[in-house]
């Protein structure tokens, strides 16, 4: 988890963040999933895609960009940016994931996790 001062209210301006610098890089949907009443090990999802690999990695590296300079943490890890098929960004408090538009379709967590709240953050 993330520092243990930060609140979550700082933790929701980063998941805030990642979604809008993911939804400017993709046209397809950006979801902000709370995860964190079913999921002790994380808060929120956002989740998110690209058509391409190419784009995978940039929407990962732009997500990161963006936390970084609104004085956000970095990510505890990075999983997948090789690849660019599912990459995810482990912030602790949160993980973004960044799929592949085939690969989205067939995990689907959107349809795994459709118990828990979905949440506006545009």
């Amino acid at each position: 988890m993330a520092d243990p001062v930060v609140g979550v209210t700082d933790t929701f301006t980063w998941v805030r963040t990642a979604a809008r610098a993911a939804a400017a890089k993709t046209e397809e949907p950006t979801v902000v999933l709370d995860v964190g009443e079913v999921l002790a090990i994380t808060g929120w999802f956002v989740v998110t895609g690209g058509r391409n690999t190419r784009q995978v990695r940039s929407i990962a590296e732009e997500i990161e960009e963006c936390i970084t300079t609104e004085g956000g943490p970095k990510p505890l890890r990075i999983e997948g940016l090789d690849a660019a098929q599912w990459v995810l960004l482990d912030y602790g408090d949160f993980i973004v994931h960044v799929f592949l538009d085939e690969t989205r379709a067939f995990y689907d967590l959107e349809r795994l996790w459709r118990d828990v709240p979905t949440v506006e953050w545009s």
